[in-house]
This record gives C-alpha cells, sequence and structure tokens, in this order.
C-alpha cells in the first residue's frame, strides 16, 4: 500500500506559494501520495493560529509550515522548540510527531544562508557592515544567517523600534557586544554598509513600495530580499539595474523547503531537482 503524508502552510496571503509545488513533488519522488495544503488566514475570517494547528494535529498532519505573521506568535504554542529556533526566536517549521506533540525549528535561517552563499558568495558580507531591514520572524532568521557568515556589524532598523531592540539584544548576546547597531533612521546608514538586505513584508504582492528609498542603493552594494512573490520586488529590480549584485528569495525558498522537507519527513530531498520543480512552478505562475 502506497504511503501518505500530509503536510501544509500556516499564514497570511499565502494563495500564490510555491510551496506546494515542491513538496508534493519531493513526495513524488520518494514514492509517497503527499499533499502540501495552504491554510490562508486572509482567505478564512476568523481562524486564529491555535485552531489551525489544533486542525493539522486533529487531521494527522506530518507537519506544517508557518510563515507571515506567525512565525514568532507559534512558540509558545509549542511542546518543544530546537534549540537553534530557541536562540533565533522564530519558528517557521512544526512537525507533529505520532502523539500529536509538537517540535518547532527554523530553516528559514539556514536556508537564507545556503541560497546567499550561492547568490553572492560566502564572504560577501564577511568583515563587512550589513543594513536589516525588517526583525519579525524571517529578519531573526536571517540576522543570525549573517552573523553566522562573519558579518562585521549588522545595522538594524525596524518601524517596531521594540522589536527591533529585542532583535539586538538577543543577538549581543549570542555573539557578543560591538557587532549590532540598532537605526532609528536607515537612509543615514544606507551610503556606510556593503550590502542591504530587506526581511520586511514591503514589495511583497499585496504589501506595494519598497522597504528604502531606492536612490540610496549604490552600484557597489549587494542588495538582497526575503521575498519571492513576485520572484524579484521593485526593489531589487531597482538595484540591478544601478549595476548591484543582487538576491531575490527564490534560493531561501528552496533551501529551507529542503530542510524543512527532511524534518517532515526523514527523508533528505534532491535539492537540484526542487530547484527545478521551483523555476517551473514559477514560470507557470508568472504566465498564469
Amino acid at each position: 500500500m502506497t504511503e501518505r503524508r500530509l503536510v501544509g502552510l500556516i499564514g497570511t496571503n499565502i494563495g500564490k506559494s510555491l510551496s506546494p509545488f515542491l513538496h508534493e513533488d519531493a513526495f513524488a519522488a520518494a514514492g509517497v501520495i503527499g499533499h502540501y495544503h495552504l491554510m490562508d488566514v486572509s482567505v478564512l475570517p476568523g481562524r486564529r493560529l491555535e485552531d489551525l494547528l489544533a486542525a493539522a494535529r486533529t487531521a494527522g498532519f506530518a507537519g506544517v509550515n508557518v510563515t507571515h505573521p506567525f512565525k514568532e506568535a507559534v512558540i509558545p504554542l509549542l511542546d518543544m522548540v530546537a534549540a537553534e529556533a530557541r536562540e533565533i526566536g522564530a519558528v517557521n517549521t512544526v512537525v507533529f510527531d505520532r502523539n500529536g506533540g509538537t517540535t518547532g525549528h527554523n530553516t528559514d535561517c539556514s536556508g537564507f544562508r545556503q541560497a546567499f552563499i550561492e547568490a553572492l558568495g560566502e564572504d560577501a558580507a564577511r568583515a563587512q557592515a550589513v543594513l536589516l531591514l525588517g526583525s519579525g520572524g524571517a529578519g531573526r532568521a536571517v540576522a543570525f544567517a549573517l552573523m553566522s557568515l562573519g558579518v562585521a556589524m549588522l545595522k538594524i532598523f525596524d518601524q517596531d523600534a521594540a522589536r527591533a531592540a529585542g532583535l539586538c539584544a538577543d543577538l549581543i548576546q549570542r555573539f557578543g557586544a560591538g557587532r549590532c547597531e540598532l537605526l532609528s533612521d536607515p537612509e543615514a546608514a544606507a551610503a556606510s554598509v556593503a550590502g542591504i538586505v530587506n526581511a520586511t513584508p514591503v514589495g511583497m504582492a499585496g504589501y506595494s513600495g519598497v522597504p528604502l528609498p531606492t536612490r540610496l542603493v549604490q552600484p557597489a552594494q549587494f542588495v538582497a530580499d526575503v521575498i519571492y512573490t513576485p520572484i524579484d520586488t521593485e526593489f531589487v529590480l531597482a538595484a540591478r539595474a544601478k549595476g548591484c549584485r543582487t538576491m531575490n528569495g527564490g534560493g531561501m525558498c528552496v533551501h529551507q523547503a529542503v530542510d524543512a522537507f527532511r524534518y517532515f519527513t526523514g527523508w533528505t530531498p534532491d535539492a537540484e531537482r526542487m530547484r527545478r520543480r521551483f523555476e517551473t512552478a514559477l514560470a507557470e505562475r508568472e504566465a498564469g
């Protein structure tokens, strides 16, 4: 009898997510009938994160991914949180055990790190100052990834100053003082950094605009974005037009999915196959 697995994604504005294509293809490659179910609170009015987690557990899900705006809010709802995810302060992957127990993991950090290395090079941020826009769930994962890549000074801005201060404090506790700076105005710091990373939702479908005036971007800088819907945000396109080296959110999507699938199933999927499936699914989405 063919094995069956059920996983999914909880978040808002996720109707164009490509995660179902990646995970269902990986299930097919493993000879398993698998379904990846989207639970979009923007089209499920009144549904709370707690309700959706409970429903997934009752339905026999192997696990769920969690995205904006729930990556931090999910933590107190879980039975266990893996050490790295607890340190980062954000969870994007929840695994259900056979008894319904929940364990949270973070694959955004490893996914961003691997994508950054592939797109920009392992040394692109080493011993450099980098401006990080956004300190929510994605921003926390990106911050820890950048610190692991050797950033000398991470300058953090978020419109929620308290949230940014909390991230900076956590980074200082983990990596020591002197490598994190809290900004009240990102524009003043933009010219003095080697690169800029957008970890806010600004630029995503449904969140129009740019996270920083593009006139501030310099050709010698790298610019990275965690967003892949659209695949190239207005911010990335403007930076590329100036001659910047750029990174969109596609690589991070693929690599976090590789790691999440491993947590869900215990099997390591073919990352290159998953990348090809991402590209074909993206082309189909753009054409449609």
